[in-house]
């Protein structure tokens, strides 16, 4: 290779340096900005959520408004402050030394650590090592990096005072030096073109943002356009009304004792998380809710639950994985009940179930369902009597975990041939809901379109049990409204009811809660738990 074909690094390091500074600060100006434009932006729910080592410092600064307000200004200028420097090359040096320090609180609030990786959205997969540590090594560099390797206005600033401290060079023309002068100030201005490239490009993301907007209040949708997904999940727990009220299952412990199930009023449900959604003719529904909710969706979804104070979800055994992942990774509390539906095989499910180690379980309502129905053709040509055996030695076997045992249907003649052959489980799980919608009165036969088949038989008959009661299906799958679902079910004797929620609709669904218990002066049925 010829000398004039190698390539001079030394003329190519200066241009690299400058085009990474530049990148990053453009990252910072853009998010401390965005940050201002977001209509009631705040650090709280990012403080709040931290889980590592220094969690407690950040919850507690979450908690306090004064210093919340301090912890936004420093954010949002300092990262405006940062992004400037590091674009323009202006005091570059303090500009990465407070962008490091910035970026450093960032990782120790969530670091990308096993067993504290489910607090905050992200897109990929990291150990250890994430886009906020990368960017903090790379400032942490700049602090020791001379401007003579980069372009800059720092630079620009050192050469005019070196040339005013140093005597003219007299063996070259004039016109030389001024050609070298301005072809080096131009260099170092290279940050004006990139400060160019940004605005115009915020304007134009302004712009579409705007059209947008408008084209959706257009529509009667309230749009909120500008919206980060941590804002999308946790802001609206500022409009919590309270926590959810706890019950008490009474059951038998470990060491046959008696022992206490607290259960928070209001439980969530699994099927969404899942992807068992009842969506009636609407096919793509499933697909649609296991796309939404990946493993982080899922645990931030249970997080936030539990921020509200609901602190059980009912879901099947084949959602073991994500719990388990739940309890070690987020270090969450809420407790996990088991339907124990696999197959239509109880036993298996349960096995399953005590495997994962689930709270609670029951046998799910569609294999009570089935199992009770003399005329449900069994393939392993069972009769009814021998399948309630078969619940009865599973919940035996629950209770011999010292966990609580239940038994679950959508069929009100289930529980009937459950009481009948003397099963006494130490809570049911039961369809509640009114037909009060228009797909329960247009189809004379079942089509997925109601789950509880006889509401009044229901509030008549579980009103005479002594057990405690979860309601489940209490919206029909969507067709009724939580304010009508909940006030249908407390107010006919559920003691807990399950509901199926997205995150965004888990501070809503409580406040109706609440708002409904608060109201509730007499019931169909006492208080069972």
């Amino acid at each position: 290779m010829s000398a004039k074909s190698k390539i001079d690094f030394n003329k190519i390091v200066p241009y690299f340096f400058s085009i990474i500074r530049i990148a990053i600060g453009w990252h910072f100006l853009y998010e401390g900005i965005t940050k201002i434009i977001i209509p009631g932006w705040s650090s709280a729910p990012y403080l709040a959520g931290s889980r590592w080592i220094f969690a407690g410092i950040f919850n507690s600064m979450a908690a306090n408004s004064s210093i919340v307000a301090v912890v936004d200004f420093l954010n949002i200028w300092g990262m405006i402050l940062v992004g400037l420097g590091l674009i323009f090359g202006i005091v570059t040096r303090w500009a990465s030394i407070g962008g490091s320090l910035m970026l450093l609180f960032y990782f120790v609030a969530y670091p990308p650590v096993p067993g504290f990786t489910a607090s905050v959205p992200v897109e990929g997969s990291y150990l250890w090592v994430n886009k906020t540590l990368i960017e903090f090594f790379v400032l942490a560099a700049f602090i020791f990096i001379s401007s003579d390797y980069q372009y800059s206005i720092d630079r620009l600033f050192k050469r005019w005072r070196d040339e005013k401290a140093r005597k003219p060079v007299a063996d070259l023309p004039s016109d030389i030096k001024r050609g070298l002068g301005r072809r080096e100030a131009i260099k170092d201005l290279i940050s004006l073109p990139a400060i160019g490239a940004f605005a115009y490009a915020f304007y134009r993301k302004k712009k579409w943002d705007s059209f947008e907007e408008k084209l959706l209040q257009i529509d009667g949708i309230d749009a909120n356009s500008g919206a980060t997904l941590l804002k999308f999940n946790y802001t609206s727990i500022k409009e919590l009304k309270g926590q959810v009220p706890k019950g008490i299952i009474k059951h038998t412990g470990k060491n046959g004792q008696p022992a206490e199930f607290e259960l928070s009023r209001l439980l969530m449900g699994g099927n969404l998380i899942g992807g068992w959604a009842h969506a009636r003719d609407l096919i793509y529904v499933s697909k649609l809710v296991k796309t939404y909710h990946t493993d982080e969706k899922v645990m931030q979804t249970l997080a936030l639950g539990e921020k509200c104070g609901i602190n059980a979800i009912i879901s099947n055994p084949q959602m073991g994985r994500i719990f388990q992942k739940y309890r070690h990774e987020f270090r969450g509390k809420i407790k996990f009940i088991s339907d124990c539906g696999t197959n239509l095989d109880f036993q298996k499910g349960i096995a399953m179930s005590l495997a994962a180690d689930w709270d609670a379980l029951y046998c799910q309502g569609e294999i009570t369902d089935r199992w009770t129905n003399s005329e449900w053709d069994d393939p392993n040509h069972r009769t009814v009597d021998e399948r309630m055996e078969l619940i009865r030695r599973g919940l035996e076997e629950i209770r011999s975990h010292g966990k609580p045992a239940g038994i679950g249907a959508h069929r009100i003649e289930a529980i009937k041939v459950c009481v009948e052959h003397g099963l006494r489980p130490d809570f049911w799980v039961k369809t509640c809901h009114s037909h009060d919608y228009w797909s329960a009165k247009s189809n004379a036969e079942w089509k997925d379109n109601y789950f509880d088949f006889d509401p009044k038989e229901t509030i008549s008959y579980m009103a005479t049990l002594k057990e405690p009661w979860i309601a489940f299906k209490v919206l029909a799958a969507g067709a009724i409204t939580p304010e009508e679902g909940l006030k249908y079910a407390f107010t006919n004797g559920a003691d807990f009811v399950c509901m199926g929620m997205y995150d965004f609709q888990i501070v809503e669904d409580v406040n109706i809660a609440l708002n409904t218990l608060s109201q509730i002066k007499e019931r169909q049925r006492p208080w069972m738990a």
